[in-house]
């Protein structure tokens, strides 16, 4: 006769097992509702989540270690490999707490390319979350509509940058090139037609019976858990907390630009959906802005500082200083003060900060990267329980996150 199995604790790997009277599911790490190698290991009622635990590292690379064995130019298309649907996101993130600790001052025209780039890259990120976000629940129709006008976007960026995915668009200093002639007029071109698409969106989903039976009461989380839970951008601003850093500790030009920071109280999935509804047309407006200011601002893309940063190429090829100046920092690379520095932007996923401590070498002694989709996967722990199993992809589909940037 053939002993029974002994029954594996919660923590174990298995397909399913069982508890007591309840089933332990692994929901991942292939799942396709997971948004990337994520695994959650639910304990089950029924249908009704009782326990849940996130386990993550499936894509862990040493992003971070990685860094300090680079020069920090060298370092700057390794961020692309985080938040891959935002890469600009990241590229600015760390050139700009680089710059902070050198005391570069970037150009102003170089300042508006660079809003340029984020509020697109902005738009991009949230039409595949959208896209995906609804195709998790079931709404096909959607997704292919989304990826549509998301490959507007990308063209735009293609024809900037020369990438449609990890843009390395951005760099110490500045930015690599100048917008290409009439840029400026196909993106607003882009911006009077996006409007419409909105709408279909809308259109689709606001009063799809079925997309609000399943996103309204769903996965909420309050104004003080979500604070108390380390969220961020619209996993925070959905909760009722109206906070955005490129208003409250505004960088670039954000504090030039008119723009509203939606919002709303319910914590639910549906209230997240609508931020990120409302936040692409507050990126239009910015973009509208940006065209305006560019046309008005002075050449430069670069800033004038030789110790850091390398000459133009027409002096590179003119003078014989420039040259070897061009080639020690790129052989050894810029070596900043010592001392440490924390600098945080407003990516679409939330709050991404870079941690960097000097010792004024040409690499980092350590660098620590916060990434909002790291925060937002530990709420699973919280908010799944109490929900049902079909819930649990409309819950991880709303929190907007991506492993890439998760393991790092």
């Amino acid at each position: 006769m053939q002993k029974p199995t002994k029954l594996r604790p919660f923590f174990e790997n298995a397909e399913f097992t069982r508890v007591g009277g309840n089933m332990i599911l692994n929901f991942g790490p292939q799942h396709p509702s997971a948004h990337g190698q994520l695994k959650l290991v639910l304990e089950l009622d029924g249908e009704l989540i009782v326990r849940a635990r996130p386990e993550v590292g499936f894509m862990h690379r040493g992003v971070e270690k990685m860094a300090e064995n680079m020069i920090y130019s060298e370092f700057v298309p390794v961020t692309d490999r985080m938040d891959y649907i935002a890469a600009s996101a990241n590229n600015y993130g760390f050139c700009a707490t680089v710059e902070k600790l050198c005391g570069i001052e970037v150009p102003r025209r170089a300042q508006i390319i660079r809003t340029i780039l984020l509020e697109l890259n902005r738009i991009s990120s949230h039409l595949l979350f959208l896209g995906t976000h609804a195709l998790d629940i079931g709404a096909m129709s959607v997704f292919l509509y989304c990826f549509r006008s998301r490959e507007h976007i990308l063209d735009l960026i293609e024809k900037y940058c020369g990438a449609r995915l990890t843009h390395n668009s951005i760099k110490i200093g500045g930015v690599f090139v100048d917008l290409p002639e009439l840029w400026c007029e196909e993106m607003l071109s882009f911006c009077d037609d996006f409007p419409n698409d909105i709408k279909e969106f809308e259109d689709l989903l606001d009063n799809n019976r079925i997309w609000l039976l399943r996103t309204q009461d769903v996965g909420v989380i309050s104004k003080e858990d979500a604070l108390n839970l380390g969220c961020s951008g619209v996993m925070l601003r959905a909760s009722g907390h109206k906070w955005d850093i490129r208003k409250e500790e505004p960088y670039l030009i954000y504090d030039e630009l008119d723009f509203d920071v939606p919002y709303a109280n319910a914590g639910d999935c549906y209230a997240r959906y609508k931020c990120y509804i409302a936040e692409m047309k507050e990126s239009l407006k910015i973009l509208r802005q940006c065209a305006g200011l560019y046309k008005s601002s002075p050449a430069g893309i670069l800033a004038d500082n030789p110790e850091f940063i390398s000459p133009s190429k027409e002096q590179i090829m003119t003078q014989n200083y420039s040259l070897m100046q061009h080639f020690v920092l790129i052989t050894q690379g810029l070596k900043p003060p010592a001392g440490e520095i924390y600098h945080a932007t407003e990516t679409p996923k939330g709050e991404l900060g870079y941690y960097i401590y000097s010792t004024g070498d040409s690499r980092p002694y350590r660098l620590k990267v916060r990434t909002p989709s790291f925060w937002h996967c530990a709420l699973y722990e919280e908010i799944l329980p109490g929900h049902y199993l079909a819930d649990a992809a409309a819950i991880i589909g709303s929190s907007n996150i991506l492993l890439g940037e998760v393991d790092r």
